[in-house]
């Protein structure tokens, strides 16, 4: 395994699992939408990947209509996610580390792109990061690590 040097960059890399996207789509009040909302203000480099934009898609389009949005508004908001984000290509498969293999694709994208966070809701799931050099943190301890939130 080889080790993880997180770039150097002054913005952190992050990897946003599809439960804060799903979070951010159901509600504008919470913290999920907040760290959405800060894509575009370069206080962090958000990586995605053709898997989890997949993923990202398959989930949102399934549950679309308890948001009031249509396909073509999660076609639209990938599109964009799409545009603003750095695109990642996976080399190496890390798996089985986590209990789901979704899971797996999430770290292996953040160990791929040498993020230093990993963004979820789920916290318990990605309990075993921390051996990549790889901190899983909620949309608002995230918030609070880039000073948006106190």
């Amino acid at each position: 395994m080889r080790g993880i040097t997180h770039n150097t960059n002054m913005r952190p890399r992050i990897v946003l699992d599809t439960s804060v996207l799903i979070s951010a789509l159901r509600s504008r009040q919470g913290a999920s939408f907040r760290l959405l909302s800060l894509i575009d203000e370069n206080k962090f480099e958000f990586v995605l990947s053709v898997p989890l934009v997949i993923e990202y898609e398959a989930v949102a389009k399934r549950l679309a209509g308890e948001f009031g949005l249509s396909a073509v508004d999660i076609d639209d908001f990938l599109d964009y996610l799409c545009r603003v984000g750095r695109h990642q290509k996976i080399h190496f498969l890390w798996r089985p580390h986590l209990h789901d293999p979704d899971d797996d694709m999430v770290l292996e994208l953040a160990v791929e792109s040498e993020s230093r966070y990993l963004i979820s809701h789920n916290l318990k799931d990605f309990s075993k990061v921390g051996r990549f050099g790889i901190q899983a943190l909620s949309p608002a301890e995230f918030l609070r690590v880039i000073g948006e939130i106190s």
